[in-house]
């Protein structure tokens, strides 16, 4: 017996080929694969924080594995940069609408018996809304790194990005998101030797 050959994972690995931040000018380069990872890890720690700290009931796993899958649709749409996707209720609902055209057709390229399983990871209209909204706050905090990292290279061009972003991240107040912030985001900023010498003060106690 024949078995059918799927193209789906074929599909995903082109995202590495996907470029984020296309009408800004990019001291770091970043495609969609790298960037649905940095998400993916760090939407699980905020549903670890939420749980362990805010008494939270969303399973980090199910976050996590959401999250990888959150921007798959990209591999038919292209990253259409926010101040597009945003510019106009039309184009927003335009855009929308077909996000969702390419998540069934994605959704499609899997073997009927691995689609229910597949769906709620990669159907919008099927993600849990809490799940939802810590990948969207990851999603924020993602956004607010590269920023973070191309202001400080000197890159002027993510100077409103940052603040714009920055602000949208105090806007979700969460608990959650505001510890990640002040916990873990300055030290995305060291050098590798830096991280060395912070490790070893740390061991030396």
């Amino acid at each position: 017996m024949t078995k059918a050959k799927s193209r789906f994972f074929a599909y995903l690995e082109r995202l590495r080929w996907i470029k984020r931040w296309g009408l800004m000018r990019n001291v770091v380069e970043e495609n969609v694969m790298e960037h649905s990872w940095q998400v993916s890890t760090i939407a699980h720690m905020l549903a670890v924080i939420d749980k362990e700290m805010f008494n939270g009931t969303t399973n980090p796993a199910d976050v996590a594995t959401t999250a990888l899958y959150h921007d798959t649709s990209e591999i038919i749409t292209g990253d259409l940069p926010t101040p597009i996707k945003y510019h106009s209720k039309k184009i927003t609902d335009a855009y929308k609408e077909i996000e969702k055209e390419a998540e069934h057709e994605l959704l499609g390229l899997l073997p009927p018996a691995l689609q229910s399983s597949l769906r709620p990871y990669l159907l919008h209209d099927h993600i849990d809304p809490e799940v939802n909204q810590l990948i969207k706050a990851a999603d924020l905090i993602s956004a607010y790194l590269k920023c973070q990292v191309e202001c400080n290279a000197g890159n002027k061009e993510f100077d409103d990005a940052k603040t714009s972003i920055e602000q949208s991240i105090r806007a979700l107040d969460m608990p959650a998101v505001g510890y990640y912030m002040q916990t873990f985001t300055d030290s995305y900023l060291l050098t590798l030797d830096e991280l060395l010498r912070e490790h070893d003060k740390q061991t030396d106690k």
